[in-house]
């Protein structure tokens, strides 16, 4: 027995040696199968759920939306590649149209806000009047925009990749300096007919930019409340939805001069605003101020020392409800900026909105605490305002910036927003009555200047931006290049759009007068002007300074 257990275990000991010495050559790798591309005759197999299979429901959801749910171009071949490859294609810029839409609705729905915000910060006698102004700046807006605004804004952007393409919409008028071209206007796209752009993405164009150009119409109508004559109102709005704003749009958007100053000059991505603090903000406050300044102050609202004195609104759970209600329209007008929700860089529409949330949230903090600390008391109308200031101020870096840097450029704001008030009152002598100037001039503009900040090279848009590759880059994280486009960008709001604004508006003072008189302003404007008051079971009197 004990012999046989020696034979044993030298048996094991050589086999494990020999096995130690001669090392096993692994198996080969089978070759990867060669790729079998599908053809036609693949498909025929497919088959869709049964339909006495459909017709008993589907509670789960797995027999719904198949095979079945696919265009076949031809019923005789049946479902192709072709089929397969177009339904894909449709699926996407189906999502994007959807989504655009979907922003631009909210968008429109801002209108409600901005109504009641300003109503509410006026008086009683003059709350028809405001809500008119603020009701019929969408139809005249509209108006403009679509004979004129329109064509001269998008008319040459080219074609939107997210939207399907607008190839029709390809001609910009353009001048040649330093041997590069500076676009100052588009061509094509009048009455949404002329040169082909009767077009189902130019439509989705036209609706979502026609909701961001009344943005900018509807500010003015808070600075100027109170004193300004309906029918001067109509027509200031319609020159500047129809040439004003449409030709600054063109510049930073529509494919002009500002948008290919990194192309042409190599200043970073050229002029970046994602969603407006220029465009929208900055061209709605600057010709708010242009209408503060040639209609006046209102009557009590300086002593013969220039000291203001507070003319209260008469609502304030109108004002902050409106702000609520604009808080929710920007989810649409920032995120929506991106134009489309399916693609490369689409979904960073859930940085956006979040962006967007948190500036916000830190504009209101900075306006409560800044008054809080400034005059013992928390200012209810100063804490919507600067909800709203941090909102402005957010809209164009919201697709280029982080997180932290969003609630450092809202808190910014809302801080801004009460210094830029006390300056306009008391050191300008200006009258605005809900603080438009400073929500969406000073702090639309600090916004243009924190994308040259910011901004932190993260934001990959499908590559490129303004047709420089690489995404926009700020200062803090290593290009100044961005700084000094945008840096350009306000030099051009200030010194051109403020400048034509005023010009235009001078000429409407000329030949029609821009105040109304001084009995119905006293009286107040809604029967004056709009032939009905606000509140008819009110007595509204004139209160004597």
């Amino acid at each position: 027995m004990k012999r046989s257990l020696l034979i044993l275990a030298a048996t094991l000991l050589v086999a494990l040696t020999a096995g130690a010495q001669t090392p096993t050559t692994p198996a080969a790798a089978a070759p990867p199968a060669a790729a079998v591309p599908i053809t036609d005759a693949d498909l025929k197999g497919v088959e869709a759920p049964k339909a006495e299979l459909r017709a008993k429901g589907d509670p789960d959801g797995n027999i719904t939306g198949t095979v079945a749910d696919v265009a076949v171009s031809d019923s005789k071949k049946g479902l192709t590649i072709s089929d397969l490859v177009n339904q894909v294609g449709q699926n996407k810029i189906g999502i994007n149209f959807v989504w655009t839409l979907v922003a631009g609705f909210m968008v429109m729905f801002m209108q409600a806000g901005f109504a009641i915000v300003e109503t509410g910060l006026c008086r009683a006698k003059n709350a028809n009047h405001t809500m008119m102004m603020n009701f019929m700046v969408y139809g005249v807006g509209m108006l403009a925009y679509w004979l004129i605004g329109f064509s001269l804004q998008m008319g040459g952007v080219g074609a939107v990749g997210n939207l399907g393409g607008s190839p029709v919409l390809n001609s910009e008028f353009a001048i040649t300096l330093f041997g590069k071209s500076f676009g100052l206007f588009g061509q094509n796209g009048f009455f949404l007919m002329h040169n082909g752009t009767y077009d189902v993405a130019v439509m989705v164009i036209f609706l979502f930019q026609m909701v961001f150009m009344d943005t900018a119409l509807t500010i003015v109508t808070g600075s100027a409340a109170e004193r300004w004559k309906y029918v001067a109102f109509l027509v200031s709005s319609f020159v500047l939805g129809a040439f004003i704003y449409p030709v600054f749009a063109n510049w930073a958007w529509g494919g002009g001069w500002l948008a290919t100053l990194g192309t042409n000059f190599g200043l970073g991505k050229g002029y970046a605003d994602f969603a407006g603090s220029g465009v929208v903000h900055s061209v709605g406050g600057l010709m708010a101020l242009v209408l503060a300044i040639i209609v006046g102050p209102r009557i009590g609202k300086f002593d013969r020392d220039g000291k203001p004195h507070a003319m209260p609104g008469h609502d304030i759970v109108l004002v902050l409800t409106g702000c609520f209600i604009l808080a929710f329209g920007w989810f649409g007008f920032n995120p929506g900026s991106s134009l489309g929700a399916s693609g490369s860089g689409n979904l960073r529409i859930s940085s956006v909105a979040v962006n967007t949330m948190l500036a916000g949230m830190a504009g209101s903090f900075g306006a409560m605490f800044y008054m809080w600390i400034r005059y013992g008391k928390p200012d209810s109308s100063m804490s919507g305002n600067g909800l709203l200031a941090g909102l402005v101020a957010i809209t164009a870096p919201s697709g280029f910036v982080n997180p932290v840097c969003s609630v450092i450029i809202g808190l910014i704001a809302g801080v801004l927003v009460c210094l830029s008030v006390e300056f306009v009152e008391r050191v300008m002598k200006i009258d605005d009555p809900v603080g438009a100037i400073s929500v969406h001039g000073a702090n639309g503009i600090w916004g243009v200047i924190s994308v040259g900040l910011f901004a932190d090279g993260k934001s990959n848009y499908g590559g490129s931006w303004n047709g420089v590759t690489g995404s926009v880059t700020g200062l803090f994280y290593g290009d100044a290049g961005q700084l000094v486009a945008q840096l350009i960008g306000v030099s051009a709001l200030i010194g051109v759009v403020f400048t034509v604004g005023f010009v235009c508006n001078l000429v409407i003072e000329a030949v029609i007068g821009q105040r109304v008189s001084a009995k119905a302003e006293m009286e107040g404007l809604d029967l004056p002007e709009v032939g009905a008051v606000g509140y008819p079971e009110f007595e509204l009197k004139a209160s004597a300074h």
